[in-house]
């Protein structure tokens, strides 16, 4: 299984915010998006997956951040489909991350000391091709508020649990109507002290971040602190208006990280890390993690070497500050967290 392009609404009406009018105008193959760019199939310095089983979608507005007629550009390379994901090379598997052994009920995951993770939706605004929930089995999440009532009545005895974790899919994908229903379920639980959530659609489709979302983040980060984690991956993908938005969203008092992932040919090059790291400042986001790919099936194009990552990470050291320095790291399945990659003694 995989992120579902049909949970998109298809003909949302017209007073519908304008985030949820835009998306269902997204490119959902892979040659509607290359006449777009003024691209020639026939020039492809790789050959491409028109019909891939990871299926293709990218908003219009993230496209439009792409350069025109080039091949290299590193948002195009993040959504282009190449024939190489039918491969199936040692080392990368579908469940790269443990994700489903983790799995305490279908949505939720049950991975680190103190904190719960749900996965609220299986719908993403961008389908990434390093995405390492790629075929996760989105099908099984809870259909009804009725078995979300059943998993937060099962989390409240944990007196060790501190943080609730909304990630999916892209949690964002929910109405403000159903986030409010889920934030306060999650607070009534009174051992919880902060809610996170991991989110790429306002980097898809900035428009997300909008008067209804802002007014909710506002409430809920009086009630509890509230981190709002998101996945930029190279600064070209933060434009001027997705920079406003994020500032209109740290002044509700929400704490805005960013986790990147390490992608060959996107971003592993010590200018393109540097950039991003001062794109993300500049709007207030804190550069939190640098991930080392997950090897998911299908991805292992986009893998660096760790030497390289290394060699990276202190050169990032020379010309940061530190709070603007990533932690370098990989997840591990089986580990309750992030695995930071440090040079031997």
């Amino acid at each position: 299984m995989h992120p579902d392009p049909t949970l998109i609404p298809s003909q949302p009406s017209e007073s519908a915010p304008v985030w949820q009018r835009e998306w269902p105008t997204s490119f959902r193959k892979p040659l509607e998006l290359l006449e777009f760019l003024g691209l020639d199939i026939n020039e492809a310095p790789e050959p491409l997956e028109l019909n891939p089983s990871f299926p293709f979608l990218v908003p219009r507005d993230y496209a439009a951040r792409m350069h025109k007629s080039d091949w290299s550009d590193p948002l195009l390379r993040q959504v282009l489909p190449l024939h190489s994901e039918n491969a199936s090379p040692a080392g990368f598997v579908s469940d790269a991350v443990g994700d489903l052994a983790a799995q305490n009920k279908p949505g939720l995951l049950c991975k680190y000391h103190g904190r719960a993770l749900l996965l609220l939706s299986g719908a993403c605004a961008v389908h990434c091709r390093c995405c390492f929930r790629r075929e996760f089995p989105f099908a099984d999440l809870p259909a009804h508020r009725a078995e979300w009532e059943q998993i937060y009545a099962g989390l409240a005895p944990d007196k060790d649990l501190k943080e609730i974790i909304f990630s999916g899919g892209d949690p964002l994908s929910l109405s403000e109507a159903n986030l409010r229903w889920h934030w306060e379920r999650a607070l009534v639980i009174p051992q919880v002290r902060r809610i996170r959530i991991h989110t790429r659609l306002p980097v898809a489709i900035p428009s997300r971040i909008n008067p209804g979302f802002l007014e909710l983040a506002e409430t809920m980060a009086a009630l509890k602190p509230l981190f709002i984690v998101l996945h930029v991956n190279h600064a070209n993908e933060i434009n001027a208006e997705l920079k406003v938005r994020l500032q209109a969203l740290l002044s509700t008092g929400a704490v805005l990280l960013n986790q990147a992932v390490l992608l060959r040919g996107v971003n592993d090059n010590v200018g393109a890390l540097v950039s991003l790291s001062e794109r993300l400042l500049d709007c207030g986001v804190l550069p939190y993690y640098l991930h080392q790919l997950d090897r998911v099936r299908g991805a292992q194009h986009f893998e660096v070497p760790e030497e390289k990552g290394l060699a990276l990470m202190e050169e990032l050291r020379r010309r940061l500050p530190g709070y603007g320095v990533p932690k370098y790291v990989r997840e591990v399945a089986g580990e309750t967290s992030k695995v930071e990659i440090a040079a031997a003694p």
